[in-house]
């Protein structure tokens, strides 16, 4: 065996398929988000807009945050010295656990390093609490549900995206006496579609299941404060565990679950991608406390970024491109080849400073490679304007089919 041989392989394969993932050197400017530098492979700097950032909202340069995150290092210093277990369990931990179960109604909440962690780490956990638990997963949930999911030892099953009738097929098939678990998403990233949360409420309470929803994408934007989709539809009592992030709208870092006090307690009892990881720098917990905060009272953010959603939509219908349109703040537009996908994305960098990453396999299906838009309350007319103008001039240069790329 050639160890260096085979990487160099695997890597050319990438290559070959046009699915070669580039970091982009991006620094982030505090106070004018969505504006950053491009540090060019020659070290030259370039100014960019960021099209393509999960900081949904600013918050991540919002003053809010920066003033509780310098006070919490001015206080404590940087990391946490440990688990939550072992000296790692600060005020400003339990300070953001208070604000979560609040901001979802929930008796408790756990942190995490980030929504991945949490996913993985608690799917993976339940069949030790619950022996003999079968989780059923949407076909569209994100690989960290999948892969907690996969790693669980316990029995899974996989019901086509949304389709509850197909659910309903699996559930009966199964032994009416075993305990069950529906997990699914409120908004799916890629398409920004939403799940149909309350048809699988239904039939979670038809079947005595739990129900397990990813609101990572929607915590923080949807609802009166910020609790995400469930929230916005009223059905968050109905959710058994409900996973976010504290990286997109909150603009900070980790992830958490919001459940009851009990199911909190055997997740952090038995989950060991809870007991062995060194917990958040407490600056960090005090930001996104801060940040979380904050935004159970802005509404104005909430319906500013929607806002831009709309307008982006509308410009981009406007200009006739292939566009997918679910009524979620998520713009992907549609360009079904990975090629031509890295050479739209590769351009509107190099000749019109507008930074957005290409989306291909396997974050999503062959066939549906996209750029995907997330535009924000502090993406003015003028960045607008430029990403407009910028994607109708590229479209018609490269020649591209757009009745093709539409198919």
């Amino acid at each position: 065996m050639t160890y260096d041989a085979q990487i160099d392989t695997a890597i050319a394969r990438l290559h070959e398929e046009g699915r070669y993932r580039t970091f982009i050197d991006i620094e982030r400017e505090r106070g004018n988000f969505p504006h950053a530098v491009w540090t060019r492979g020659d070290g030259t700097k370039t100014p960019v807009t960021v099209w393509c950032g999960n900081d949904y909202l600013g918050m991540g340069q919002n003053p809010v945050v920066l003033n509780a995150m310098h006070d919490a290092i001015d206080a404590t210093g940087a990391g946490s010295g440990g688990t939550r277990n072992i000296s790692g369990t600060t005020v400003y931990h339990k300070r953001l656990e208070a604000e979560l179960a609040d901001l979802h109604g929930k008796e408790a909440a756990l942190l995490f390093t980030s929504a991945y962690i949490a996913n993985d780490a608690t799917l993976s956990t339940l069949p030790k609490i619950f022996p003999g638990l079968i989780i059923y997963s949407d076909a569209l949930n994100h690989a960290s549900m999948i892969e907690g999911v996969r790693r669980n030892g316990g029995a899974k099953r996989v019901f086509r995206h949304n389709d509850v009738a197909h659910l309903r097929e699996l559930l009966e098939a199964d032994d009416p006496a075993l305990p069950k678990l529906i997990a699914f998403e409120s908004v799916y990233s890629m398409d920004g579609d939403f799940g149909v949360i309350e048809e699988l409420c239904d039939l979670a309470d038809e079947f005595n299941c739990l129900t397990y929803i990813d609101e990572v994408h929607a915590v923080g934007m949807y609802g009166r404060r910020g609790g995400g989709v469930t929230e916005r539809d009223n059905l968050a009592d109905r959710i058994d565990i409900i996973n976010g992030t504290l990286a997109k709208a909150y603009g900070v870092m980790g992830g958490y679950i919001a459940a009851s006090d009990r199911m909190c307690d055997a997740v952090r009892s038995y989950a060991p991608g809870f007991i062995f990881t060194t917990s958040l720098p407490p600056a960090v917990a005090a930001g996104a406390a801060a940040s979380v905060a904050h935004l159970k009272h802005d509404q104005s953010l909430r319906d500013a970024h929607q806002t831009q959603a709309r307008i982006l939509k509308m410009r981009l219908k406007g200009i006739g491109l292939p566009f997918i349109d679910h009524g979620s703040h998520i713009v992907p537009v549609h360009v079904g080849d990975p090629v031509h996908c890295k050479m739209l994305s590769d351009m509107l960098l190099e000749d019109h400073g507008i930074y957005v990453q290409p989306i291909n396999f396997p974050t999503v299906p062959r066939g549906t490679e996209r750029l995907r838009f997330t535009p924000s309350p502090v993406h003015g007319p003028r960045e607008m304007d430029a990403l407009v103008h910028a994607l109708d001039t590229l479209w018609s240069h490269c020649a591209l089919n757009r009745a093709e790329l539409s198919a």
